[in-house]
């Protein structure tokens, strides 16, 4: 089951849970209240889930008794994918080791009420804009480039890179039209490293934040100016660094 939450105030939230009327009941009270809501039906496809990064929860509800992976062993293998914030939840009492292992324990049935409450105690700020004031491009890594390579092979690496983020761009606006987050992320991931590796720093800096807020859509869709932007300021400086291209 897939809500799509009408505010990113609020955490993306992974629910595993064998019985399926705990677990759909939990997911519409959290999708009507605008929670962006997966639901996994027992341990190996919450993993599958988490493999994909198809879905990046903030918070996970998990059932602590269910056929298969359960309990102690499958806290230990979310935890080694993800950094949401983990409750476990339960008819009965659990053992100490689970209880351990989870940032919260809640009891069945769980109220509407209570299950919010907990929810509000994880809930993100706002996402932030690209800080001001990061640098076009690294001093460092350009006086290194100049040190190893000709004028005129330094000035073709960042011609390329703008190119790339100009291609870049388009690829990402045609995944955001299709809702695509895996491809969203991988964009953001290629704009970080290809860039990190040039060091362009500003342009880096926007890829990382589409990769790590590629599961918020309208969020990436409003670095798009950014990235943009970030373009321009590197196609002036190529203009100011290098006045005469035939070095």
């Amino acid at each position: 089951m897939l809500g799509i939450g009408k505010s990113r105030r609020l955490p993306n939230v992974l629910i595993i849970d064998d019985d399926m009327v705990s677990r759909e009941v939990m997911a519409t009270v959290l999708t009507m209240t605008g929670y962006t809501v997966h639901t996994a039906n027992n341990g190996a496809e919450a993993i599958e889930l988490l493999d994909s990064q198809s879905f990046v929860p903030e918070v996970i509800l998990m059932d602590t008794q269910m056929p298969g992976l359960s309990g102690a062993a499958l806290i230990r293998e979310l935890r080694a994918r993800s950094l949401a914030a983990l409750y476990a939840i339960s008819a009965s009492d659990v053992p100490e080791d689970v209880i351990e292992g989870a940032d919260g324990f809640l009891m069945k049935p769980i109220g509407p009420e209570a299950l919010q409450g907990a929810m509000r105690q994880h809930s993100p700020d706002a996402r932030p804009d690209p800080p001001a004031g990061v640098p076009v491009i690294n001093p460092q890594t350009l006086a290194e480039l100049r040190r190893i390579m000709p004028e005129r092979a330094v000035r073709e690496v960042y011609a390329a890179v703008v190119a790339d983020l100009e291609k870049r761009r388009g690829l990402l606006e045609a995944a955001l039209a299709q809702r695509n987050i895996a491809e969203v992320r991988r964009i953001g991931h290629s704009i970080k490293g290809g860039c990190g590796m040039a060091g362009a720093q500003e342009a880096a800096h926007i890829g990382q934040m589409i990769e790590t807020g590629g599961d918020d859509l309208e969020y990436t869709g409003s670095l798009l100016p950014h990235l943009e932007a970030a373009t321009a300021n590197l196609k002036r400086m190529l203009d100011a660094e290098f006045l005469t291209p035939g070095k």
